[in-house]
Order: C-alpha cells, then structure tokens, then sequence
C-alpha cells in the first residue's frame, strides 16, 4: 500500500480535513503530537488504531504539502 493511501479525506467527516484510513483520526493530530515531542511509539500507545506507517504517512503528507515552488512576482 502507496503511504500516501492512507490519508483520506471526506467532506463528511472531521470537516474534510486529511484523516488516517477513513478513521476520525486528522493527520493533524498526528503532527500535534509528533510536535510535542512523543516519539512513534508512545503515540502508537495512545491511539492503538494506529499503525506505524500511519504515522509515516502523515509525515510525507505534511512533506509534500508545504514542497511546492514559490513564484516571485
């Protein structure tokens, strides 16, 4: 499975921002925590839905959405 497939969105659910496979799970959450410090594994402990590659997956989702080109005016 491409990591990229694991994040969904659906305009029902959680207001259409990025979740982890159709959970109520929001890639941002994800990030918050990562952000706070905890490491993979503790965030794994706290929310057991999860998979490792969930969290990767949220990683390289944040990667590709801040790496796009700047064009000066």
């Amino acid at each position: 499975m491409d990591l990229l497939s694991r994040v969904t969105t659906d305009p029902l659910q959680c207001g259409g921002r990025p979740c982890i496979r159709g959970m109520r799970i929001r890639v941002t959450d994800v990030l918050d925590l990562l952000a706070t410090g905890l490491t993979i594994d503790e965030i794994l402990a706290e929310l057991p839905d999860l998979e490792r590659d969930d969290v990767v997956a949220c990683l390289k989702f944040a990667s590709r959405r801040v790496d796009h080109p700047i064009l000066a005016a």
